[in-house]
């Protein structure tokens, strides 16, 4: 007889809790799905795919060592959770500038993550 799996033992990642990745963080990866570009046309496609998701493009960068296998970052500001506020995230496009996939500020991008704040401060005071 093979062994039962209660709901309490079911892995985190797929159990009713918070998914593996946020709601809002899924919505962008879909919506950048299928990229098909090069570096000049990685902003547009960002920028295109926060505003479907209700949210702002800030800038795009070389990702300078920022990020492992990634050749350029943009930094976002989306929507999180029901509340409405807005978060900083980042897209990156892979070394091969074949995909774009979405991250949230780690400890490695906390700089960028406060120059992204700063950059928001100052279009708030325009």
């Amino acid at each position: 007889m093979l062994p039962t799996q209660t709901v309490d033992e079911t892995p985190a990642a797929i159990s009713a809790g918070e998914p593996a990745l946020p709601l809002e963080l899924l919505e962008l990866e879909l919506s950048l799905d299928g990229f098909s570009g090069d570096d000049a046309d990685f902003a547009e496609a960002v920028r295109t795919a926060a505003a479907q998701v209700g949210g702002d493009f800030l800038f795009d960068l070389p990702a300078s060592g920022l990020a492992d296998d990634c050749r350029r970052i943009a930094a976002l500001r989306v929507p999180k959770g029901d509340d409405g506020a807005l978060a900083v995230v980042f897209a990156l496009l892979d070394a091969e500038g074949a995909s774009i996939r979405v991250e949230n500020p780690e400890e490695k991008t906390k700089d960028l993550t406060r120059f992204a704040d700063a950059f928001i401060d100052v279009l708030q005071r325009i």
